[in-house]
């Protein structure tokens, strides 16, 4: 059982949808995608997959951080600093910071963006500065550099669970009395190397991707950063600050079943959401809306569902997957989607789970096909699944 309380006093978020949470709030409730056209990651030979980028070159992300366009940076980087910047604002750590406040980041791709642009320069000595910010840490300390001082840094990655294992550990940090605020979340950038591994795993879609849909082909990827600032309650009423909400339960399992793929009936899955249930102290009828998983593959979505119906039975709550609006944002899509669950929850509303034409024949419920206003979310739970069968769930609560 849960030992404190935990809450959330900022959230910060930068994708397809546009840079903060306002843009990214408009476009989820007017059903607008950020997907499309390939036009920041260069030199692919795979530039006819329809992606969600951030629309913003590094030259312009820079200048936005108010930084000099001359500094040695990488793109993962620089959009967790924008995401991480806004959630330390919005909690008013940047005026009043716990003297032990951590900053767990998730990332995979880490500079391989950089590094590839580089890698034959390095031989003759060129460029070799960004040899040293190749590696996933350097991300979480430039994030650190601009948002800190933190008392603690840690890297997780865990695929595309990385993110929501930042938040399941900053909220264990929180709970066994090692912090008192964690920024928690991760941030990810796309990378030739990156869409041409899922292109060798053949489940990318040359269309907007569907999931749960019966035709469905496989994700379009995504990149982008979120990050939330959890809490313990003493801590949030001695800043004098609101919560957002309540990380109420979270989980991580690893069933360990195939090296990318989830077995046929979620057991991963399923006992990710059953033990962050169980924390949360609730009943599977509780749960108001799922942020599900949901990439568009056909093992994700079969093994998802079935997972689901599982732990729901025949009382499926209202669920979507929001993968179509930005992406498979994939080590960040944890936070992505936290930082969406929170936005529904805040604004009554449940997003829709664009592009779907027939939902799926073997799964009894259907997703949520159009945006639903005007619904109170009491308790949301989000899903995050990785590589190797790493599934994590989280249980967002009003306070």
């Amino acid at each position: 059982m849960q030992q404190r309380e935990i809450y959330i006093t900022g959230a910060g978020i930068i994708s397809a949808l546009g840079v903060g949470k306002a843009a990214s709030l408009e476009a989820l409730l007017h059903a607008r995608s950020g997907i499309g056209p390939m036009r920041q990651l260069q030199g692919t030979t795979h530039s006819h997959y329809p992606v969600g980028e951030v629309q913003l070159s590094n030259e312009e992300l820079l200048q936005l951080l108010g930084m000099p366009p001359q500094t040695h940076s990488i793109r993962t980087g620089l959009m967790g600093m924008i995401a991480a910047h806004e959630a330390v604002e919005q909690a008013q750590l940047h005026l009043i910071r716990p003297q032990r406040t951590a900053l767990i980041s998730g990332t995979t791709v880490g500079g391989m963006e950089r590094s590839e642009q580089h890698y034959l320069d390095f031989f003759e000595g060129q460029h070799t500065h960004y040899i040293a910010l190749h590696n996933c840490a350097s991300s979480t300390e430039q994030i650190a550099q601009h948002t800190g001082p933190y008392s603690l840094c840690s890297t997780l990655s865990t695929a595309c669970s990385s993110a929501a294992n930042a938040i399941a550990m900053g909220a264990t940090l929180i709970t066994t009395g090692r912090a008192d605020a964690v920024v928690a979340g991760g941030a990810e950038c796309l990378s030739r190397f990156h869409l041409n591994g899922f292109h060798t795993l053949m489940i990318l879609d040359k269309q907007h991707c569907r999931p749960f849909d019966q035709h469905r082909a496989g994700l379009n990827l995504g990149e982008g950063a979120a990050y939330v600032v959890l809490e313990s309650e003493q801590s949030a009423r001695q800043r004098g600050v609101e919560p957002l909400c309540r990380l109420s339960g979270w989980a991580n399992t690893c069933d360990a079943f195939h090296q990318t793929a989830t077995s046929d009936n979620g057991q991963g899955p399923y006992l990710a959401m059953q033990a962050a249930l169980q924390m949360a102290g609730l009943q599977p009828h509780q749960i108001d809306y799922i942020n599900a998983h949901g990439t568009g593959t056909p093992n994700n979505d079969i093994s998802e569902g079935r997972a689901v119906e599982r732990v729901f039975g025949h009382r499926v709550p209202p669920l979507s997957s929001t993968k179509p609006f930005t992406g498979h944002t994939t080590s960040a899509a944890g936070s992505v989607e936290a930082v969406i669950a929170m936005l529904a929850m805040q604004h009554s509303f449940v997003p829709a789970s664009l592009n779907v034409q027939q939902p799926m024949e073997e799964l009894r419920f259907r997703p949520t096909m159009q945006t639903i206003h005007n619904v109170e979310l009491r308790h949301v739970l989000s899903n995050s699944f990785g590589f190797g069968g790493n599934d994590t769930a989280c249980i967002f609560s009003k306070p």
